[in-house]
């Protein structure tokens, strides 16, 4: 019987993780570990990077726990480290690919067949973007943040998110040229998906 059959609230499950009892912690991984891998994985655009960025984020989480007060939900705390965890490996290997020397140019490719679900497709526009531009469209239209906090969170100004922004849709347009009208008419709430 696991601790969410016991009828355990989320404050005693996050107490009882952060005092070390090993099926709290994998409750709350169980629970939260989705939308962890969900969220890495729209920064990372790969899928072996986003599962070392979210094994990163827990833990970090893991770790933090003690500290978490619960002036937020516990859900809303995660994410955040999820995009932080994120964001500092991609820099940490911008960093060390820059030290190495020039990266070869990547060249988007068009999915080998069309798909007809959107979110494969969305994906696949995603993936296709340079990783800038990527990212700054992420973090913009699909997690909230402010050109500011994008900005500050990448190392570049609040002027070279908004072009970054400007330029992801545009590319987005293109690369979704095709896709019935109605995705095309929700944009970032179609990101979500």
């Amino acid at each position: 019987m696991t601790a969410d059959s016991l009828g355990t609230t989320e404050r005693q499950l996050i107490r009882r993780a952060s005092d070390g009892d090993a099926r709290a912690i994998r409750s709350l991984y169980d629970r939260y570990a989705p939308r962890v891998y969900a969220v890495v994985r729209r920064i990372a655009g790969d899928d072996d990077l986003a599962q070392d960025y979210a094994q990163e984020a827990w833990i970090r989480a893991i770790r933090a726990l003690p500290t978490f007060r619960g002036d937020s939900r516990f859900s809303t705390w995660i994410h955040r480290i999820a995009v932080n965890a994120a964001l500092q490996a991609l820099r940490k290997s911008e960093t060390r690919r820059k030290r190495e020397g020039p990266a070869p140019v990547d060249v988007p490719i068009a999915p080998a067949h069309k798909d007809s679900l959107l979110q494969k497709r969305l994906e696949g526009a995603l993936d296709g973007l340079p990783e800038g531009m990527r990212r700054v469209l992420i973090l913009h239209d699909v997690e909230g943040y402010t050109h500011e906090e994008i900005g500050d969170a990448l190392g570049v100004t609040a002027g070279t998110s908004k072009s970054q922004l400007f330029k992801a849709r545009a590319k987005m347009r293109v690369m979704l040229v095709g896709l019935d009208g109605a995705a095309q008419e929700h944009g970032a709430e179609a990101w979500s998906i």
